[in-house]
């Protein structure tokens, strides 16, 4: 891959992890009342940043969809499932067992054979 694609995927990597990371903040507010849970979630700056990273995200996709074959860039953008769930266990606390490990490791070496790493 060229310096600039490698540029685009780490850019989507991070704007992707940024996003879910905005959007599960948003997510944990401790009313049970369903409308009053959504009228703070949308109130609550977190939303709007995850919605923010997702829009920038959604162009990094497009160029580096231009610059990369279509099938390649879905099978190393799997590496996003990955640093989400770390980013998930370092910021709040969940749980990776020993499945989901394995899982995570599978798919990075995927990731890797998959864009010529391995």
């Amino acid at each position: 891959m060229s310096k600039l694609a490698v540029f685009f995927w780490l850019l989507n990597i991070l704007l992707d992890t940024a996003g879910h990371l905005a959007f599960k903040s948003a997510a944990v507010t401790e009313h049970e009342v369903e409308l009053q849970r959504w009228k703070i979630m949308l109130a609550s700056p977190p939303i709007w940043i995850g919605i923010g990273c997702f829009c920038l995200e959604f162009g990094v996709w497009f160029a580096l969809l231009s610059l990369i074959p279509l099938s390649l860039a879905m099978l190393i953008g799997s590496i996003n499932i990955v640093v989400v769930m770390l980013a998930g266990r370092l910021l709040f606390q969940e749980r990776l067992d020993r499945m989901r490990l394995i899982g995570m490791c599978l798919i990075a070496l995927g990731v890797a054979l998959a864009g010529g790493y391995a």
